[in-house]
């Protein structure tokens, strides 16, 4: 078999389990995991090691999200994603490497939605991570450390970079806070059965940079926050698909909470609390209350635009609304993704991410 046909017959492997997978987005390609290693409790983070991939567990992603204010007065957002999935545990070098990339990019404006995707094979030096210094991939796109700090826990200072058909992008991220472990110490459950992953976040990120657009470029400056994440499995077989959140207010606290829908109506729910120093406080399963509110259409989907977010011990009761209700990214797994505002007990802005909506 040739190159390109193996290629093309690992990429089908990677993405066979349509059935779920396209309901649930790229977190579906875990529902089987035989012979993949699964997250349990009690481990560790290993800095900067864990900065790199996993290539025994069946899935895994480098995920940032930017909220931005352009020197025109206009509010932005921006988004860059790697994915890594696996065809089977480990890798090796050259074509008969079993992992596969996908990267993500995009850019919302209050009316119009940009997106860009790549694909790609591992073993041949078209994407990847390196994590001293650290570098993550695809093609010229690149999330790196632009000042090299040697022990490269932080992740204290990157660049990030990507180009669309018309978009493209180049920010600094500089980080004025710790890296946040989610859930028990980095052990995250996503389900009443027990799934679960690896998952810390860097949600300190200020950011300057230029942003292109038709027409034009403009210089912003704003948010970002970094998530990580990898597991085999990290979805039940009855969800359909997720809603997850990553909010910073303005009192310096931030709250990352998902609900993830299952197909009989019910959801599961949990989160962290930051505090405005860093210290994360894990939400209990269910505890955060997650309720669609308003609705639009969306590339022929009834997809929620408003949300009311409640955690009563921390006294948060919340409108989350989004800046353009038409942020739709259509890559290979589509989803809606963008930027949102906060009001009520706790103002701010943030991004939320919704995919398994047909």
């Amino acid at each position: 078999m040739n190159a390109k046909l193996y290629f093309f017959a690992v990429l089908t492997l990677c993405l066979g389990e349509l059935g779920v997978a396209q309901a649930q987005g790229f977190a579906g390609l875990g529902t089987k995991a035989e012979g993949f290693a699964l997250p349990t409790t009690g481990r560790q983070f290993e800095f900067p090691r864990d900065h790199g991939s996993h290539p025994d567990f069946r899935i895994e992603w480098w995920y940032v999200t930017a909220n931005l204010k352009g020197a025109d007065g206009i509010d932005y957002g921006a988004q860059w994603t790697l994915f890594r999935s696996a065809a089977a545990p480990g890798d090796k070098s050259g074509w008969s490497s079993p992992q596969v990339w996908m990267g993500n990019a995009a850019v919302t404006t209050p009316d119009r939605q940009f997106s860009a995707e790549r694909l790609a094979r591992g073993g041949v030096g078209q994407a990847g991570v390196n994590t001293s210094p650290f570098s993550a991939w695809i093609d010229e796109w690149n999330l790196a450390e632009r000042e090299p700090t040697g022990g490269g826990d932080e992740l204290s200072h990157l660049r990030m970079t990507a180009t669309g058909a018309d978009f493209g992008y180049r920010f600094d991220l500089d980080a004025s806070g710790p890296i946040v472990p989610q859930g028990d110490n980095g052990f995250s459950v996503k389900s009443a059965e027990g799934q679960a992953s690896y998952y810390y976040s860097q949600p300190f990120y200020t950011v300057t940079g230029v942003l292109r657009l038709p027409g034009k470029e403009v210089a912003v400056t704003g948010k970002a926050w970094l998530d990580r994440e990898w597991s085999s499995q990290p979805l039940a077989a009855n969800q359909t698909g997720w809603d997850w959140f990553s909010l910073h207010f303005d009192s310096g606290e931030k709250l990352m909470g998902f609900r993830l829908r299952d197909s009989a109506g019910g959801g599961f729910t949990s989160g962290t609390w930051i505090s405005a120093e860093g210290k994360p406080t894990t939400i209990p399963s269910n505890q955060l209350k997650v309720t669609p509110g308003a609705t639009a259409s969306v590339a022929g989907r009834n997809v929620p635009v408003k949300w009311r977010l409640e955690l009563p011990e921390r006294g948060l009761d919340v409108s989350v609304s989004a800046i353009n209700d038409h942020a739709w990214v259509a890559s290979q797994f589509p989803y809606w993704e963008g930027p949102v505002r906060t009001t009520g007990s706790f103002n701010g802005l943030g991004y939320l991410e919704m995919t398994g909506y047909r």
